[in-house]
């Protein structure tokens, strides 16, 4: 097999590294990943990206779709499969998914026709394992070799074939279950906040120091992606409250029971068939059809 190996935790991540070395028993692996830690960028794209030399490849000044949207147009090489990972952290729910770099990875892929694995590993009782070196990489890259060998054995390598998969680092012999993602998410407004109470000010393009002038208001929204957690407790404890908030078969009923989520994703936004839209479109048409000269 042809391997483009991305990530959003930057070319030089545990977690990548870890990835690497076991991908290359299945194949030739090409490393195109970002040059600095791009987590929670999604499907951003860049217009423009500086490329420089990398043992194993390639580091972009970009994002992880930058990297592979390169990668599969900008390369020689005719890759069968992505693999974008392995995440510090997990990345389970609807809200998380979506925002998620080493997901954008992959959604980028399949968008470009080519099947992707993007895979994310969690501590089932540290949960964020921080500091990823501190932390041994080598359960989730041997789970993710697994899963591309028994998808290419069962031709699940399909152009446009994405997964999403969540793997304990501290769990021996994990079972896997096919998962669906869950959403819980939400979201803190406050308003009047304090500037200093702010993370990463620098972002709002004041160098750190924020100026509302005479009638501003600094407004703070803080996401919520673990509703229910206080500060970095694990938020997927493996207790009875959990177990009664995540349904078995979703991604964070999985973590809850220290298995392998592996989530189909799709890139058709679930285009479905449903009678309310159909009978709104029929209703619009009706209200708003010309009059017909007799």
């Amino acid at each position: 097999m042809e391997i483009l190996l991305t990530n959003d935790d930057g070319a030089d991540a545990a977690g990548l590294v870890g990835l690497y070395e076991e991908l290359t028993a299945l194949g030739d692996v090409t490393v195109v990943a970002p040059a600095e830690n791009q987590s929670g960028v999604g499907r951003t794209r860049s217009h423009a990206v500086v490329r420089r030399e990398h043992p194993w490849g390639y580091e972009l000044t970009g994002t992880p779709a930058d990297c592979v949207a390169y990668g599969l147009r900008g390369l020689d090489t005719d890759f069968d499969l992505v693999v974008s990972g392995c995440n510090h952290g997990p990345n389970a729910g609807n809200y998380v998914t979506g925002r998620s770099g080493t997901v954008g990875a992959g959604i980028e892929a399949a968008f470009l026709g080519t099947p992707a694995v993007a895979v994310s590993a969690y501590h089932h009782e540290d949960f964020f394992p921080d500091p990823p070196g501190a932390y041994d990489f080598g359960r989730p890259a041997r789970v993710t070799t697994e899963v591309c060998r028994h998808a290419r054995e069962v031709d699940l390598l399909a152009p446009g074939t994405l997964l999403n998969v969540n793997v304990p680092l501290d769990v021996a012999d994990p079972p896997m279950r096919r998962t669906i993602p869950y959403p819980d998410y939400d979201l803190h407004v406050e308003h009047d906040a304090d500037p200093a109470a702010v993370e990463a000010v620098e972002a709002l393009g004041r160098d750190g120091e924020v100026d509302t002038g005479e009638e501003g208001t600094l407004v703070r929204m803080h996401d919520a992606v673990w509703p229910g957690t206080v500060g970095f407790e694990n938020p997927f404890p493996p207790t009875d409250r959990q177990r009664d908030r995540y349904p078995v078969g979703t991604d964070r009923r999985a973590l809850v029971d220290g298995e392998v989520s592996v989530s189909p994703l799709s890139i058709d936004h679930d285009d479905v068939e449903s009678e309310a839209l159909a009978a709104l479109v029929d209703a619009y048409n009706e209200a708003n059809a010309p009059e017909k000269s007799s």
